[in-house]
């Protein structure tokens, strides 16, 4: 069997939200409750928390103990160095990346994605390219080969900072595999970048807290086809603004694939 390892980016110094990781969801840090899920997905042999060695990111290996999982401190804008690294200490043979703003994450979802990609034959799986699923619920699953070579070979810093857009980005290089939604749920956005989208997580954990630590997809639409007014909380703002933010300063400064070299 494949050793399965989860790595969680997180960090302390988000743009847009600084500290939003330790913000208070129903009596427990936001990381800890995508910990909590995390540990629910079926097959993963480790999950590990992926932060800075930056001092002000002490505190997110800390609360990795105390839940239970692994720790591991890397650099601060390379983050695919940082996930390189971590996976090659842990001798992970299959990587599964989620991020550390997706407290709503469903364990089951997730598991589909993997076991996709245990099926055989690809070097790379996800539920994002297309994107069927809501904003949140992002699992993507690739093999420490591809992982190195993409560790390798990318150059851009919107390659090095977002982890696996070599590797999506060039399907003439990868075997790449997709898990879609039989319904296109894209456009609802359960992640944590801004206030508006906080307010709404906390909103839903109050009210589906009680049904257990992993309420997942289908008792978040439940919730929303009964509350609608909730969406209106976190509604209009873009889906990955953090990487196409990215992709717009490297085309202001005449960044591209031909310019740089690692």
């Amino acid at each position: 069997m494949s050793r399965v390892i989860v790595i969680i980016q997180a960090r302390m110094g988000s743009l847009r939200l600084p500290g939003k990781v330790m913000e208070d969801i129903s009596g427990r840090p936001l990381l800890a409750r995508v910990l909590d899920r995390a540990k629910l997905i079926r097959g993963v042999d480790r999950v590990i928390v992926a932060t800075t060695n930056e001092d002000r990111d002490q505190v997110l290996l800390e609360l990795a103990r105390r839940c239970g999982v692994e720790g591991f401190a890397g650099s601060r804008d390379d983050v695919l160095d940082r996930f390189y690294q971590a996976a090659r200490a842990w001798c992970g043979r299959v990587v599964v990346r989620l991020t550390a703003d997706c407290p709503l994450l469903d364990p089951e979802i997730s598991s589909l994605v993997i076991e996709e990609f245990l099926r055989g034959g690809f070097d790379y799986v996800s539920n994002v390219h297309p994107p069927t699923f809501p904003d949140g619920l992002d699992t993507e699953v690739f093999s420490f080969q591809a992982l190195e070579r993409a560790w390798k070979e990318a150059a851009l810093p919107s390659e090095r900072e977002h982890v696996t857009p070599f590797l999506w980005k060039f399907p003439e290089r990868f075997r790449l595999g997709t898990v879609q939604h039989r319904r296109d749920l894209s456009s609802y956005r359960w992640t944590v970048d801004r206030v508006e989208d906080l307010t709404f997580v906390r909103a839903v954990y109050d009210r589906l807290g009680h049904a257990g630590p992993a309420f997942g997809m289908s008792q978040i639409l439940a919730l929303l086809s009964n509350q609608p007014q909730l969406e209106a909380l976190n509604r209009g703002i873009t889906r990955d603004e953090g990487y196409l933010q990215s992709i717009l300063q490297e085309q202001e400064t005449g960044l591209n694939e031909d310019s740089v070299s690692k």
